[in-house]
């Protein structure tokens, strides 16, 4: 790796650092186990979703919108609340 590729790594990797959340939309696809579609290739299970009790009390069902909070690093989505129209 080049110096000049180096610099752009890091420069990059500092721009996320000051990104701690980003809000994302998802549509719920399987309520048992449940499951959230970001996009086409990304599905979230249960092991990468953070439930909140406001959602949980919410019951979403299958085709619900909701909103999720992804933690810095993508590891983990925080499901904070259902999309109403």
């Amino acid at each position: 790796m080049s110096l000049v590729d180096l610099i752009k790594t890091v420069a990059v990797k500092s721009v996320e650092a000051t990104n701690p959340v980003n809000v994302l939309f998802g549509t719920v696809v399987s309520e048992s186990p449940l499951e959230i579609q970001i996009h086409q290739k990304l599905r979230l299970t249960e092991d990468f979703l953070v439930i909140t009790e406001r959602v949980d009390q919410a019951n979403v069902r299958r085709g619900d919108r909701v909103v999720l909070l992804r933690v810095q690093g993508g590891q983990q989505f925080i499901v904070l609340d259902k999309v109403v129209k």
